[in-house]
């Protein structure tokens, strides 16, 4: 198989599997084989899943794209640096990560990330698909970033009411006092110290980036 169609299959079912096992076949799933059973099988299949991409993209041509130039770098480095904001943001006191004391999570006033969006961890991956995207640098890359856009924009909305069905009111008093769509005027308000870790973190990842992607990124393009 050609690696890009190859790429285009593995990004499909990373997809559709995640959609599929999060939604109509976990209920059933977890009645068959128990929640540590469904975890095993849901890891396993994910964890399948992304070798097969990984495979895949190795394998495809790097660039081949006419690419937007030092504009789209520009571009993809704003856009990555609040990507990470929402994300490191979003690994504590979410009321939407599978742990214990959820509904205590969600009946607080929301705050730092949360009170930008209810969905930070998916807007974060959702802006380093578009930061990838507007690179327009090769198709392997425009696959993988497009897959991960789908993943996080619909996945969030699908999260939504799963789990208002698994949390019930406590869910829906959250819905209520967050929003879906950011309002990015509040991230600058989302801490210090997140912030702080993030501009750290932003620059080894792009540091990163040179090794494994073999081009300068971030500010290291201009430094």
């Amino acid at each position: 198989m050609d690696p890009l169609t190859s790429l285009a299959a593995a990004s499909i079912a990373f997809v559709g599997t995640h959609f599929a096992l999060s939604h109509p076949l976990r209920a059933p799933l977890v009645g068959v084989a128990g929640a540590a059973g469904f975890m095993a099988l849901y890891s396993l299949v994910a964890a399948a899943c992304m070798v097969w991409m990984y495979l895949a993209f190795v394998a495809a041509p790097a660039g081949g794209l006419a690419g937007t130039g030092e504009i789209g770098w520009m571009v993809a480095t704003i856009l990555t640096l609040p990507a990470l904001v929402l994300f490191l943001g979003s690994l504590r006191g979410n009321p939407a990560l599978p742990a214990p004391g959820a509904e205590k999570l969600a009946a607080r006033e929301p705050s730092g990330v949360f009170a930008v969006t209810r969905h930070p961890m998916m807007w974060g991956f959702a802006l380093w698909a578009v930061s990838h995207l507007v690179l327009w640098w090769s198709w392997r890359t425009n696959i993988v970033a497009l897959a991960i856009l789908v993943l996080a924009l619909i996945g969030a909305r699908l999260q939504d009411r799963k789990k208002a069905g698994q949390m019930g009111e406590a869910w829906t008093a959250w819905e209520a006092k967050t929003s879906y769509w950011p309002r990015w005027s509040r991230l600058a308000g989302a801490g210090a110290v997140l912030w702080l870790v993030a501009i750290a973190a932003w620059l080894a990842i792009t540091w990163w980036h040179i090794q494994a992607g073999g081009a300068p990124a971030g500010i290291w393009r201009w430094v």
